[in-house]
């Protein structure tokens, strides 16, 4: 039966010193630098932006429930905020050295983290980037992830045909500065939408959180009160931009778009918060991930290149010529 064993105190000490949550091995076996457990389980590790976010939390429950079906045990890692790059390096050392055969990474700065990950793949582990490429992306041996540049598109044409003959005022709130999954899908939506830079009103940073989100929103509608577009980095996002147009009596009369369709964002489209998401499918990219390092453990064959894990848009308010589902089908499938 499997148990929960932790890594030595020095890792742990090591792991602290740099804020990195601890690694926590959940199968049998102590290994031996193999990449496999004295009992032959693939030992898989796991590294997050954060382990509070629900995207991240979604995406180690399908690296869980993935490594439980395939005979593979599974250490897990997170950054203490999302651009703990530190955090991620120790990580990587710290899983190397515990002789996992492979690496699934969400990079928090995808140019930073690349020596780490050169220096892990230098000593025959397999690195796979999940939902947010490196750069380059060829520093890893390939990446399961959303087509963001489609998701942002998706809720860019979305917005397009809501607002059709009205003037937009759009103001953008978005990720962090260089981060490429905030650069896909900010581009994404300016794309759809026919748009570029110039015609956003206000943009601000969110770091994806919802406080940050309605903090930015007020910040917008004091610069620009006209504001009724509003594109968002994620749900989150959306949700603190809701809540900052609420106090100001303009929910009804702004449209919200976003990303991730998440449970919890799904809902809030079902609710009206929200006009429409792109839902996206973290356990299905942690779980090929962790199939592909069995695979790899298994055969030697490393998978390679870019495997697209899907993308949909999710509005019960579908406009013509923009393909969508509604929320009971994204209630159904919320990060599945």
């Amino acid at each position: 039966m499997s148990r929960t064993t932790r890594l030595p105190s020095s890792l742990l000490r090591a792991a602290a010193v740099t804020g990195v949550a601890a690694l926590t091995l959940t199968a049998c076996g102590s290994g031996s630098g193999s990449g496999s457990t004295s009992s032959g389980e693939v030992k898989v590790g796991l590294i997050t932006k954060t382990d509070t976010n629900p995207f991240f939390v979604k995406m180690k429950e399908g690296a869980e429930r993935a490594a439980k079906e395939n005979g593979a045990q599974l250490s897990t890692a997170a950054g203490k905020f999302d651009g703990d790059n530190a955090g991620q390096v120790t990580a990587i050392e710290n899983m190397v050295a515990a002789g996992v055969k492979g690496i699934l990474i969400t990079p928090s700065d995808s140019k930073a983290i690349v020596p780490a990950i050169e220096k892990a793949k230098a000593k025959g582990v397999l690195v796979i980037a999940l939902d947010t490429p490196t750069d380059p992306e060829s520093a890893v041996d390939a990446l399961f992830a959303t087509d963001n540049l489609k998701a942002g598109q998706l809720i860019g044409e979305y917005a397009k045909a809501a607002m059709s003959g009205k003037t937009a005022k759009i103001a953008a709130l978005d990720l962090a500065p260089g981060v490429s999954v905030g650069v896909q899908r900010h581009n994404g939506f300016l794309k759809g939408f026919g748009a570029t830079d110039k015609d956003v009103v206000c943009a601000q940073d969110t770091g994806g959180d919802q406080a940050k989100g309605q903090t930015a929103m007020e910040n917008c509608l004091q610069k620009s009160p006209d504001i009724n577009v509003v594109y968002t980095i994620n749900e989150p996002a959306a949700l603190g931009a809701y809540t900052a147009l609420k106090a100001k009596g303009r929910e009804k009369d702004v449209l919200i778009v976003s990303v991730d369709g998440g449970c919890t964002g799904t809902q809030a489209v079902k609710d009206g918060k929200i006009a429409a998401t792109s839902q996206q499918y973290p356990l299905k990219m942690a779980a090929e991930g962790v199939k592909a390092v069995v695979a790899y453990a298994k055969d030697g064959k490393k998978a390679s290149g870019y495997t697209d894990t899907g993308v949909t848009l999710i509005t019960d308010k579908a406009q013509t010529g923009v393909t969508s589902k509604d929320t009971g089908y994204g209630l159904e499938n919320c990060w599945g």
